[in-house]
């Protein structure tokens, strides 16, 4: 079986609970999903999209992982589950390496995973069975209400596990969205953290030369999200 890969590279993980971790990314092609703040939107957008995108079996993808001497393997995307994970998971684990998952939830996951990342997204909101499988939860905070709004659809569903709570990335130095989530993080405490992607601070993942450029849409809407 033979995958869309958009990108792999080296760096470490710049955000949740394994934070600053040496990690080695795949990024998958394809995402249905379309947000319109997204930070990698070459592998859905058709303004982005490059010219060719290469297909690897999970022999190759797992042998260069192997090279990175990293701690952990992280499937990502675009929207890595619309894909049939079964067999790439397979390869890393027998491979002695552990295997994380970013996923926005919106489809079933296929695959056996050691920490599974989930980001919800209202273009298409998560189904229980990936619900059940977040080991931590990566909420957006686009505005002053995102995070009410997020805790009435599926707050009773998260239980203890952490959820993190992100500055959407194109406001990340608007005073209101940082108040929301302090004083949300003050007035109610765990699960509940405040989130950074700190990797794009550094600019981390871009010191791997085979680390595509991020290309933002920050929620513009003509770009035609």
């Amino acid at each position: 079986m033979e995958y869309p890969v958009y990108e792999t590279f080296h760096s470490w993980q710049g955000e949740g609970a394994h934070l600053g971790k040496s990690a080695f990314f795949i990024r998958l092609f394809g995402c249905p999903v379309h947000c319109p703040w997204c930070d990698s939107a070459g592998t859905w957008h058709p303004d982005y999209v490059p010219s060719e995108i290469s297909k690897r079996d999970a022999d190759s993808l797992v042998e260069e992982a192997k090279k990175s001497n990293s701690e952990f393997v992280v499937v990502t995307g675009g929207e890595p589950c619309i894909h049939d994970l079964g067999p790439l998971t397979e390869a890393i684990r027998n491979a002695g390496l552990k295997c994380h998952l970013e996923t926005s939830g919106a489809f079933e996951i296929k695959g056996v995973f050691d920490w599974v990342t989930l980001s919800p997204k209202w273009q298409a909101l998560p189904v229980q069975s990936a619900l059940d499988e977040a080991d931590e939860f990566k909420v957006i905070v686009e505005d002053e209400g995102s995070i009410e709004r997020w805790v009435e659809e599926i707050g009773a569903r998260i239980g203890s596990r952490p959820v993190w709570l992100h500055p959407e990335w194109s406001r990340r130095e608007d005073r209101s969205v940082l108040k929301a989530i302090t004083e949300y993080v003050k007035a109610h405490g765990a699960p509940f953290r405040a989130g950074v992607q700190a990797h794009k601070y550094y600019k981390a993942d871009l010191f791997d030369k085979n680390s595509v450029s991020a290309t933002p849409l920050g929620g513009d809407p003509s770009l035609g999200y």
